[in-house]
């Protein structure tokens, strides 16, 4: 019975930790500005990154990505924010944080998302 017991408990245990995953976040970058916007996210597992701005429909700035895991966009106007970000999970799949950045960004600062990578 013990047996039975402890085997149970260790496919507890592997599934458990075969479900931990690490919370995605972005950071904004030094220079970014309403118009210009540099995000680092904590992952290198993502591409393809694009934003839809505040009351748009669509996903329709994509962000060029850096050397150095940055992720970049220029625009002519000012951003309506708060943006929702979508990118490509290297893994497979896409996947769309909501409301990420705020109007209010700070440069230097790292907002979390609610997903997981």
């Amino acid at each position: 019975m013990s047996s039975i017991l402890l085997a149970t408990a260790m496919l507890v245990v592997m599934f458990a930790v075969g479900l931990c995953t690490t919370p995605l976040t972005f950071q904004v970058g030094k220079g970014s500005k309403p118009g210009h916007l540099i995000l680092t996210p904590n992952v290198a597992t993502i591409s393809n990154v694009e934003i839809k701005e505040h009351g748009g429909n669509d996903f329709s700035f994509t962000l060029k990505e850096g050397p150095t895991g940055t992720w970049t966009l220029d625009t002519k106007a000012s951003l309506k924010y708060p943006l929702c970000i979508c990118f490509a999970v290297k893994s497979g799949g896409y996947c769309i944080a909501d409301d990420v950045i705020p109007a209010d960004f700070k440069a230097g600062t790292t907002y979390k998302t609610t997903l997981n990578i």
